[in-house]
């Protein structure tokens, strides 16, 4: 391995924010992108590694019969359930962050020297992720925005998105983590595409 720096970039954003995208392009530059969310998704997936546990904890009923979490039941106890909550964070959240130490190991035994944690939450996860990162990069734009851009790509009802938009940390405790602010607003791909390829520059990339 080169002697290069090694950075830790936590990636994050509102959703609609933009941060996929940029995350893609950051990608593109050469950052090994971890995402953290597709994690968590793969390990309740058929034969995903929690289900085995999940079974065990809530009952044989909360995996169906392709061996994955029942998204829909969990969601059912979850949402007035705060110990529920609480145990099925307790099965995934340490082996989310096994894979993604396991995925950065392999990034950087290949060589690569800027390594992208792509996380929906940081910010809502307290010092648990801020502790391992060189940097937070946080994209930004207003709830307005946000809701236009999910309710074009998803279909999603307006309400629902306001729904998932309070269950997220604020746009202001986003922006005080932020070391990095990446302003995806009223941007063409090009000039969003442009503020990316500052940010990356100073991560080496």
């Amino acid at each position: 391995m080169n002697s290069q720096r090694i950075w830790r970039i936590g990636l994050t954003g509102g959703i609609g924010s933009g941060k996929s995208t940029v995350a893609g392009m950051l990608a593109a530059r050469g950052a090994a992108v971890i995402d953290a969310d597709a994690i968590s998704r793969n390990l309740t997936a058929p034969g995903g590694r929690a289900t085995a546990q999940i079974s065990q904890v809530f009952g044989s009923h909360m995996v169906d019969a392709d061996g994955a979490m029942d998204r829909q039941a969990m969601r059912a106890l979850i949402v007035n359930n705060a110990d529920a909550k609480k145990q099925l964070e307790a099965i995934i959240h340490p082996l989310v962050s096994l894979i993604t130490a396991e995925q950065a190991q392999a990034a950087l035994q290949s060589g690569q020297n800027c390594l992208v944690f792509d996380v929906p939450l940081l910010v809502e996860s307290g010092e648990r992720w801020r502790r391992q990162l060189d940097r937070v990069v946080v994209v930004d734009c207003d709830a307005p925005t946000q809701k236009q851009r999910v309710m074009a790509r998803s279909g999603l009802a307006p309400e629902e998105i306001d729904r998932i938009i309070a269950l997220q940390a604020s746009r202001t405790q986003r922006l005080a983590c932020a070391d990095v602010v990446i302003y995806n607003q009223g941007l063409r791909l090009a000039e969003l595409e442009a503020q990316v390829a500052q940010v990356a520059s100073d991560f080496g990339l």
